[in-house]
């Protein structure tokens, strides 16, 4: 049976399941296919308790298989915060159990208790699963306007 918990900061098995987790997230090739950082590491669970981080994990018994990283923010149209899903995955061997549906419903309806206007999250263009899963949640490209066309993410690394 699958169990979705959100996340204890303070508690060091949540820490050690989040960064085993998000370990082999990265190292997938839709995570960019290299390990976490030492500092990333040493360092990622008092920063995400700092900057308010919600973290959802996803156990089968008490092996953790399944993850969701997110962050409240603000949209300033509606004048209502946010949340976005910065992570989402679950271990190769329970894809296709509809844990990654556990886990978007259980962080929608944090943002419904929090009068959030709605969820964001960005996607590889490559990663057809998951934007199948997406879109089956309700999930749709970002546009005000056909004419001025859909959002894209950018960054610039500092």
């Amino acid at each position: 049976m699958i169990t979705i918990i959100r996340a204890d900061y303070n508690k060091r098995q949540h820490g050690d399941d989040i960064l085993t987790l998000l370990d082999a997230y990265a190292r997938d090739p839709m995570g960019g296919g290299q390990p976490l950082s030492v500092y990333t590491r040493e360092h990622l669970i008092s920063q995400l308790a700092q900057y308010n981080g919600i973290s959802l994990i996803a156990y089968n018994g008490g092996k953790a298989v399944g993850l969701l990283n997110a962050f409240t923010g603000f949209s300033t149209f509606a004048c209502k915060p946010l949340i976005n899903i910065h992570d989402l995955t679950v271990l190769p061997d329970y894809r296709g159990r509809g844990i990654s549906m556990l886990l978007l419903n259980k962080i929608e309806e944090i943002a419904r208790e929090n009068d959030c206007c709605k969820l964001t999250l960005e996607i590889l263009s490559g990663n057809k699963i998951a934007a199948s899963a997406y879109k089956k949640f309700g999930f749709s490209g970002y546009e005000l306007d056909p004419q001025a066309g859909r959002a894209e993410f950018w960054e610039k690394k500092i």
